[in-house]
């Protein structure tokens, strides 16, 4: 056991000369009006040759002391490795080439680690209740060190958070208490230590790490500063990605509303907040369509879109990763129908074509779900897509955007029978649409998936009526 450990202490430190060269090279300029140094702190982690030194004067390096070790050696890599791509200026000095040294010493310390300290008997992941042969060997260091960073990473992220003691300049007084700079890099660790493990289906004793993870990530998106939550929102969305339901259990009330309050986020990581909440809620309440939080999460995200209609930044995100929870909730969509549909307009005329085919397609969905009965936006709806299909004759997308419109014309013929008819006949004569009518005028116009057996099997309610309104739809009776 004693040369097991000095092999891996020696791999340890030759590893860390490695990264401390290169380190040692990367111009850093601080930040201004701060006296903090990320690469000082970042030196500070690497252990150090002269520790050597004990074993020459009879001493053994302990177990514990090169545990201690491998943890800092480990958060400084975590730190190089996740900074390749960042922006911000905690770590946006730091050079790509020593970024991928990072990854490449951790990977070799993890082979080391595996090798020399039998770590598929690790006492820790047994305590964790993770089954190690589940474990691949690259990734048993990852699961080893999780226990003993995350409180480190959530402790120097809520250092610097908002106490709600604090004077009115609140982030200022969160800001004298301790470096932004400091929970800037614990939350790209964080975000990192989480994505190297895959918490798979086939693996779910992994899914048992979510209890040190999730209280840390939720102190990140607490956390004031847009990058510090950014980093805590993509650790949630592969947790969301990889781990069932059931690991949340604990934390779901907490994490929806957490990811209500930060739906207000800035337009920076909109993207990250709405993937998230979708993601999540979905996640949690898949088998519970009705839940409360679909609505909550919905109606919020709708607050913001209502008064920045026009900011891109915004509805694209949305367009993007909504058709989740409209899935998921079905027929409840109708009650949303007057905030929804409004803004489904205002978008389809939008000069972008990405933006008029994502419009498209969750009009689309929206309809197959719904039927878009007990409403007045079918003659709207019908104009608007008779418009498009006539615009799109300058867009550069002209067919892809034609296909679309023409399917939905369809769906909606199929879906509203006589009120389609009734709405298209001001159109029915148009020099533009002629080539357009054929494609839907007849009763042999190709059927269009219907979610009948979702209904049915997902809500006993709507069986026997959802099925009475399909027949009568596909003869034209609505």
């Amino acid at each position: 056991m004693a040369e097991a450990l000095s092999t891996l202490h020696d791999n340890l430190i030759r590893l860390s000369e490695t990264i401390q060269e290169s380190l040692s090279k990367a111009q850093y300029n601080p930040e201004e009006g701060t006296n903090v140094s990320v690469k000082s702190m970042l030196e500070s982690l690497l252990p150090r040759k002269t520790s050597i030194s004990n074993r020459t004067e009879g001493r053994r390096i302990t177990e514990d002391q090169i545990q201690c070790e491998i943890k800092d050696f480990s958060l400084c890599c975590a730190a190089l490795a996740s900074a390749k791509g960042s922006n911000h200026a905690s770590l946006s000095w730091i050079p790509k080439d020593l970024s991928v040294t990072a990854v490449s010493a951790f990977e070799e310390l993890a082979k080391a680690f595996s090798a020399n300290l039998n770590a598929g008997k690790s006492t820790r992941i047994v305590e964790l209740g993770v089954d190690c042969s589940l474990v691949s060997d690259d990734k048993k260091l990852v699961v080893e060190l999780i226990p003993l960073v995350t409180p480190l990473l959530k402790a120097s992220i809520k250092e610097s958070s908002i106490n709600h003691l604090d004077d009115c300049d609140e982030v200022s007084a969160a800001s004298a208490r301790a470096p932004l700079a400091y929970a800037v890099v614990a939350a790209y660790q964080l975000r990192w230590f989480v994505t190297q493990v895959v918490f798979q289906v086939e693996q779910p004793h992994l899914g048992k790490l979510c209890s040190l993870v999730i209280p840390c990530a939720l102190t990140a998106l607490d956390h004031w500063s847009p990058e510090v939550k950014g980093q805590g929102m993509i650790s949630f969305i592969h947790l969301g990605k990889n781990v069932k339901a059931a690991e949340f259990s604990w934390y779901e009330d907490v994490i929806l509303d957490t990811c209500c309050q930060n739906i207000a986020s800035s337009d920076e990581i909109w993207h990250l907040v709405v993937e998230m909440s979708v993601l999540l809620v979905t996640c949690i309440h898949e088998s519970n369509p009705r839940s409360s939080w679909y609505e909550r999460i919905l109606n919020e995200m709708l607050n913001h879109l209502e008064r920045q209609p026009k900011n891109k930044d915004r509805y694209m995100p949305w367009l993007q990763h909504i058709e989740p929870l409209f899935s998921s909730v079905g027929l409840v969509l109708l009650a949303h129908f007057r905030r929804i549909f409004p803004l489904f307009f205002q978008w389809m005329h939008s000069d972008n074509d990405q933006t008029l085919l994502l419009v498209l397609k969750r009009v689309y969905t929206v309809t197959k779900l719904t039927w878009i009965r007990n409403t007045p936006y079918v003659e709207r709806l019908v104009d608007e897509l008779a418009v498009t299909y006539k615009e799109a004759a300058l867009r550069r997308a002209r067919e892809e955007i034609r296909t679309h419109v023409i399917q939905m014309l369809i769906l909606l013929q199929q879906c509203k029978g006589l009120q389609f008819e009734a709405a298209w006949n001001k159109h029915r004569d148009d020099p533009n649409l002629t080539t357009l009518s054929p494609s839907f005028n007849t009763r042999n116009a190709a059927m269009v998936e219907f979610p009948i057996l979702y209904f049915c099997e997902n809500d006993n309610l709507f069986k026997n009526r959802t099925y009475d309104l399909f027949l009568k739809s596909q003869f034209h009776l609505l």
